[in-house]
């Protein structure tokens, strides 16, 4: 028993090992289970969009140096941002179809991401830290 415990606790521990963090990405993504969750999603948008004084469907904030966003919307009733928040982050959203809604938020530095909506209704948020 002393011995199945001892050597447990060695794989778990070498398992759970946390390495030396040298620069990375840590992600977050939301994605909907149903509908409500879908529409809170919009309203969040929305409400960030009112905040920010935002009076397009697709919108670029970019506060440091070397950041590269891109957006693309094809459809009717696309709501899209891209919030960068440090230097160095790469980020793309492409809406093709109607009623997406979808923000990517990026801080820190060296963060990329990349959304690809196809099809009508589409909504999700990714949020990432990048640690270069």
């Amino acid at each position: 028993m002393k011995r199945t415990l001892t050597a447990l606790t060695f794989a778990l521990s070498t398992a759970l090992a946390v390495p030396a963090l040298a620069g990375g990405v840590i992600s977050f993504e939301v994605n909907p289970t149903n509908a409500d969750e879908a529409n809170a999603i919009r309203t969040g948008l929305a409400l960030y969009n009112i905040v920010n004084d935002i009076q397009t469907n697709g919108h670029i904030t970019q506060n440091g140096i070397n950041n590269m966003a891109a957006l693309g919307q094809s459809g009717n009733g696309n709501v899209g941002v891209i919030r960068q928040e440090g230097n160095n982050h790469n980020a793309s959203l492409n809406q093709n179809g109607n009623g997406n809604a979808y923000g990517i938020f990026q801080v820190g530095n060296g963060a990329s991401g990349y959304v690809n909506q196809v099809g009508n209704g589409g909504t999700g948020l990714l949020f990432q830290i990048g640690l270069d």
